[in-house]
């Protein structure tokens, strides 16, 4: 009888992770229109050293953590001319934000300016919900991942949500 117990509890967690899947999936694809080419999780978690890795969001969020070897650029502060004196125009971009929306009007930005740019699907909170690794300001692994709000926040399933600072 226990048994039962634990393969239905299994199941049942099973079917739950699905559907929250699914409802962030449309959540995503509802609000990014892949203007960028994207960029999966898994493919940039095998690849980052190929590529020059920038974060979209705002810096109170960068702060409470980022993939590591990012690089700040802001959303609302986003400045192109600062921002490209940074880049190697060989290297190809890979920017996130929390989902990817942010990051894709970015993207655009730095691709009518001649870069190779891809976005993060789904962003940190995809990254942080496949248990990849995330440094806090002082580079050091953290299960922080900054919420944005508590109706984007609650698609962070495992990570420790912050908001504010």
């Amino acid at each position: 009888m226990q048994k039962i117990t634990y393969i239905l509890l299994f199941l049942f967690t099973i079917q739950q992770s699905m559907a929250q899947n699914t409802a962030f999936k449309k959540v995503l694809d509802n609000h990014i229109a892949q203007t960028v080419p994207i960029i999966t999780v898994d493919s940039l978690r095998q690849n980052t050293s190929n590529f020059t890795i920038l974060d979209a969001r705002e810096k109170v969020e960068f702060e409470v953590s980022h993939i590591k070897n990012s690089i700040w650029v802001g959303y609302d502060s986003f400045n192109l001319s600062q921002t490209i004196k940074k880049l190697d125009k060989n290297k190809p971009i890979v920017i996130y934000c929390s989902i990817g929306y942010r990051s894709e009007k970015i993207g655009e930005q730095l691709q009518k300016k001649r870069y190779k740019v891809y976005n993060l699907y789904g962003g940190i909170f995809h990254w942080a919900n496949q248990s990849f690794e995330v440094v806090d300001s002082t580079n050091k692994p953290t299960k922080k991942v900054h919420g944005y709000d508590k109706n984007w926040g609650k698609w962070l399933t495992k990570a420790e949500v912050v908001y504010g600072k």
